[in-house]
Parts: structure tokens; sequence; C-alpha cells
């Protein structure tokens, strides 16, 4: 096994819920020393579920890898103790609510005056200035407030991105930013301050849309299984045995795949002879009589068939899975990560580093390594 190449860096991680516990979680998977920080009840988190034989499913997947101390640290020794941790540390993350930081003595100003080469990561709902500085902010919020519902779901009605988007991209820019500052810190020998906010990551993934609007003026859609500006791509019926139909979604993105896919999966060459169908933009244009189209057209074959005949053609495709098919999938990669419970099959982090063969660690219980770090850093 090679070396992790984080491996003698130490994270301690004053967090809670996802955001914060999936940036501190991949540091973790890349050898960093990643001590959590809970309170007397716990990370929330525990508390969401406990569909993972007994253990919640979201703390079990984001907090692989760590240790965890129980500290209270609205009492001077707890509190003494967590500076102490701090001073040791080469990375520090929370994502408590708004202040809540600052009033407990590790504000961002404080620890970056106190310790130099210190990086760290605060994460908050809509930022540390403005009108909404204060306010709490859950992944639904932040999913309605960036708008980002609003071009999600179908023509009647917006609708929520069914896992915590808000959440998961948070952690990681989060992530991403803390591994510029390692790289940074090397060249300098001086940490960073580091901000990273869940409504300005949904902005960031807001970015087309925003520029439609901005300079176009343009509303962009909500089309469920579609594309606002690429056509034909989507989801379409398929025949299938005894009638039964099933969905299929296909990706036009170019004219060379419209011309593949119309003469070769269609078998209708004089498609391209029209001119309402000749570019991406005139194919959108009159996207409603084209889908009509092929719509009566895919009615008419197999599933089987068709996925041979867009095979041949190179035109891509993809099934409508539910998460059923999902756990059975071909391409889906699994790692096996310890809990108090038990051995537990998680997805497999998607960067593969070849020729490596890392190890995972396991999930704490709550309080699980108190001990032995009060005793390491003195009670």
């Amino acid at each position: 096994m090679m070396n992790r190449p984080l491996e003698g860096l130490l994270v301690v991680a004053v967090e809670q819920a996802a955001a914060a516990p999936y940036a501190s979680s991949r540091l973790a998977d890349a050898g960093a020393r990643v001590i959590k920080i809970e309170r007397p009840q716990g990370d929330f988190a525990r508390g969401y579920d406990n569909a993972v034989n007994g253990d919640s499913t979201y703390f079990v997947w984001l907090n692989r890898g760590k240790e965890s101390i129980v500290l209270d640290y609205g009492q001077p020794e707890d509190a003494a103790l967590l500076q102490r941790l701090i001073s040791k540390a080469d990375v520090f993350i929370q994502n408590l609510g708004p202040g809540a930081s600052k009033r407990a003595g590790f504000g961002w100003e404080e620890l970056r005056a106190k310790y130099p080469r210190l990086i760290t990561c605060d994460i908050t709902g809509y930022g540390e200035e403005g009108p909404f500085a204060d306010m709490r902010a859950y992944d639904l919020l932040v999913q309605a407030e960036s708008g980002i519902a609003s071009v999600t779901g179908t023509t009647e009605a917006p609708g929520r991105i069914g896992i915590s988007a808000c959440d998961i991209g948070t952690g990681m820019y989060a992530h991403a930013a803390i591994l510029e500052a390692i790289i940074q810190r090397e060249k300098t020998g001086q940490g960073s301050a580091i901000h990273v906010s869940l409504f300005e990551a949904m902005c960031d993934w807001m970015s087309v849309p925003l520029l439609h609007y901005d300079y176009a003026g343009t509303i962009w859609p909500r089309v469920g299984l579609a594309h606002p500006t690429i056509a034909p791509y989507g989801a379409f019926p398929v025949g299938g045995e005894l009638g039964e139909e099933k969905t299929i979604l296909l990706g036009i993105q170019n004219d060379g795949e419209w011309k593949r896919f119309a003469s070769v999966v269609l078998e209708r060459e004089d498609l391209l002879d029209k001119q309402e169908y000749s570019t991406n933009q005139l194919r959108v244009e009159n996207k409603q009589s084209l889908n009509d189209l092929i719509c009566s057209l895919l009615r008419t074959i197999s599933m089987e068939a068709l996925q041979a005949k867009l095979r041949k053609a190179g035109v891509a495709y993809s099934r409508v899975n539910d998460v059923a098919a999902l756990s059975v999938h071909p391409h889906l990669r699994r790692m096996a990560v310890n809990t108090k419970n038990g051995e537990v099959e998680l997805v497999a982090p998607p960067a593969t580093f070849r020729g490596s063969n890392r190890k995972i660690g396991s999930v704490p219980a709550l309080g699980e390594h108190s001990d032995t770090i009060r005793a390491e850093f003195g009670s």
C-alpha cells in the first residue's frame, strides 16, 4: 500500500450534519488524522435514521476514518483542551450556527492570529455578511433560495434535487479549497482562512441559467427528464413485449450524432433533408414535432433492438434506473468500512489512484476516542 498523501497532517473538525463532514471525510481518506469534536449529545446527523444496521446513513457515509471526542467547550477545561488540539492542527474546520465559533473562542480571526500556519475553513449558510448572514440554512431551504429548485422538476411545479446537493457541493468546494491551501502553505509557510457558503456553492451551479437570464433575458424552463437547449435530449417511451412500454433517455449532443440517429437508429434518412431539424437550435425550436415523431417510431421497436441500434450508431443513451437498479449496477464500485455495528458496504471513492490500495478507516462511535485524545493532549 502506498503512503497516503496527507499522512502526518492533523485536522480538527467542530462539525455537524453533512457539508463539513463531507470535506473532512475526504481528507481522512487521503491519510489525514481527523479528530471530530462532538457535543455530549453527538453530531445530530447520528440521529437522522437508523437504516444502516442501526446507524444513520449520512453519518456512516461521511464520518469514516475519523476519531470522535466528546467535548463541552462551554466548560473551561474542555475549552482549553480544544485550544490545545487546534494549536497542534494543520487544518481547522467548523460549520456551527452563525457566530457560534467566534462566541466560543475559536473564530477564524483569533485562530489565524495565534497560529499563522493554521488553515481555517468556515462553512456557513449564506456567508458572513449581508442580511441573511445570521440565518440558519438547511439543504432544501438553500435549494429554494438559490433558485435551483426553480429549474428542477416539471412544468407543473418546482422540485427538490433528490439528494442533499447543497451540502455535498459545499463539502466538495471546501475540500478542494483546503487542498489548495495545503499546497500554498508548502510554498509560503503561511496558512489560509477559507470560507465557503451553501448559497454561494449553489450559485456557482446555477451559472448557466443565470447567464441566460442576465444576458439573454431567458427564463430557464423546468423540463423534467429533458434538456432546455439541446434536442432531441430526454426520455422517450419504447415499445416492449406484449405492448409493455419502457423508457429510454437519449442524448443527441451535436449534428453528427443527429445524422447517425436519424439514419441508423430511426432508419429515416429523409429527416436529414428537413431544414427544421438541420441544426440543434432549429431542433429545439421544433422540439414538439420532433419529439412526437421520435415517440411514434420508438414505440414500434423493442428496448433490446433499440439499444443495439444506438450502440451501432454510437449514440448516447441510458436507462432510467431506480435505486434498486443502481444497487446491482455492474459499474457500481463498493468498499467495506467498519462500524460499531459491523461491516458496511459504502460507495467507493470516485477518484481512483492506480497502483494504490488505500485503506479507509472505521466510522467512530460517539466519544470512542475521548479517553485516548484527552490523555494525548492533556485533560
